[in-house]
């Protein structure tokens, strides 16, 4: 999500740092008034933190923007998406060795970087260019099956009519990002210049490999036009969640229940809230099964950060509803397994990344999280790990 409009004084200084702090329990019972007490709930507990410097220098490029981050079983390095649309630099992503144990978070070590590219061979052009051809890269996944890359750019959805309408896309790129493919998507993730498809800026933000690396599953950020309005102080909103082979066959799509707004904006900001998922990952062993993010800011109030349990089981099959308003649908159930703000981190900041870490010696598997600062000064570039049981 692109989010150069949100400003906050922010707590952390911008060196690198370390932080502990004791363990935080999942909450237990309902969340919302969606989700069913069920069977599953994991249990998270902070292992440390890292703040990279602000706009990092590296390899004749800008660090930041970091919104998307996954670990490379072939390296055991890290690779971060940078959703920079070719402004500062063309469109790029990063690896990375992150030493991280059940003692903390101890150093983030970029090793390379590469732009993706078209199926020409260049680069992705600025976004000012206004040639159609602009991409902004949210998320990326490494293929278990080769090590490749997937990645989830969310396209355009232009305020203007003269502005070039850009379909979201997952795509395929080499280990030096080369154009290798794209994966078809499902019909209703489209955008349109009417109120229908998807919203502005809450397009295909979030995608993981489940199923033993047989399927990807995809997260709308935020609801369809014809689902539903967006969450507001009173209401939250269903986002679709779509499992497909790796084909692009469609093998069911789910309605997640994205929380309500949890506070009143500041009175005097030109800017309204924003909520959405960003990111999603699955359960090994449990095709089912996902931690889901939820990233949202209120102006005057910062950011709330919170994941969440959440299952397909039981949950209605929507792929064939064209509107999710006003139909009977069972949502996908979850409850929270933390809230940032209950971890004592050093601050709590625009977080859009995870992905599965190290196993731990006590039976814990590691979660690491990146935040995307924007490139704002008063952002972070954050690296969380948490310990998840």
């Amino acid at each position: 999500m692109k989010a150069s409009l949100i400003r906050r004084a922010c707590a952390a200084a911008l060196v690198l740092a370390t932080t502990m702090a004791p363990a935080v329990a999942a909450q237990s019972g309902n969340t919302g008034d969606t989700a069913a007490r069920f069977d599953i709930g994991a249990h998270a507990r902070l292992l440390g933190e890292k703040i990279v410097p602000h706009k990092l220098p590296f390899r004749n490029t800008t660090v930041g923007g970091l919104s998307g981050i996954d670990r490379d079983p072939c390296t055991g390095e890290y690779v971060m998406v940078s959703d920079d649309r070719s402004v500062l630099q063309p469109a790029r992503f990063y690896t990375a060795r992150i030493n991280v144990d059940g003692a903390g978070v101890h150093s983030v070590d970029f090793t390379s970087t590469h732009p993706f590219l078209q199926p020409d061979g260049s680069v992705y052009p600025s976004a000012s260019a206004g040639d159609g051809k602009v991409v902004d890269p949210e998320e990326l996944r490494v293929d278990p099956l080769g090590c490749r890359y997937w990645w989830a750019q969310e396209g355009d959805r232009p305020k203007s009519s003269s502005d070039p309408l850009i379909q979201p896309t997952i795509q395929f790129a080499g280990r030096t990002g080369q154009y290798r493919g794209q994966l078809p998507l499902p019909r209703n993730y489209e955008s349109t210049r009417g109120d229908w498809g998807l919203r502005r800026n809450k397009a295909v933000e979030a995608i993981t490999f489940g199923d033993g690396s047989r399927t990807l599953t995809s997260a709308v950020e935020g609801p369809l036009f014809q689902d539903g309005p967006e969450p507001d102080l009173e209401h939250g909103a269903l986002v679709r969640v779509t499992r497909q082979n790796r084909e692009g066959g469609v093998l069911g799509q789910f309605a997640y229940p994205l929380e309500k707004i949890f506070t009143e904006s500041d009175p005097t900001s030109p800017w309204g809230p924003d909520t959405g998922v960003p990111a999603i990952l699955s359960f090994p062993g449990d095709p089912s099964r996902y931690l889901v993010l939820e990233r949202t800011w209120v102006a005057g109030a910062g950011f709330k950060i919170r994941i969440y349990d959440a299952t397909t089981r039981g949950a209605t099959e929507v792929q064939n509803m064209d509107s999710l308003a006003g139909q009977k649908v069972v949502p996908m159930r979850k409850k929270l397994v933390v809230d940032f703000h209950d971890l004592g981190l050093s601050t709590v900041d625009n977080t859009e990344g995870m992905t599965w870490g190290p196993a731990l010696p006590n039976g814990e598997r590691t979660l690491l999280l990146v935040s995307d600062d924007n490139f704002a000064a008063d952002e972070v570039t954050q690296i969380v790990a948490l310990g998840i049981r």
